[in-house]
């Protein structure tokens, strides 16, 4: 909820900035901890890349890939993106 009202406002503890236009948004679920990838598109949108168990530290090769996916949302949003109605 706190994503959706103040989108890339949005920051420590509840968000924080990695690197490239690539933000990470803490998750607990359960007993477990986990980090969703996601980035900011056309300032009214979050999508995300993908999520993964918490450690130390985001590893490298999961911004990377989380890059690659924005990358390819980019070129071709309408491909990646459903409507819903509430």
């Amino acid at each position: 909820m706190r994503l959706g009202q103040l989108g890339h406002e949005l920051r420590r503890p509840e968000a924080d900035y990695l690197r490239d236009g690539i933000y990470q948004l803490p998750v607990g679920f359960t007993a477990a901890n986990y980090r969703m990838l996601y980035f900011l598109h056309a300032k009214n949108a979050a999508v995300l890349t993908h999520g993964l168990r918490k450690e130390s530290r985001v590893p490298p090769i999961e911004i990377d890939r989380a890059i690659g996916r924005m990358k390819r949302f980019s070129a071709n949003p309408a491909t990646y993106t459903a409507e819903m109605q509430l």
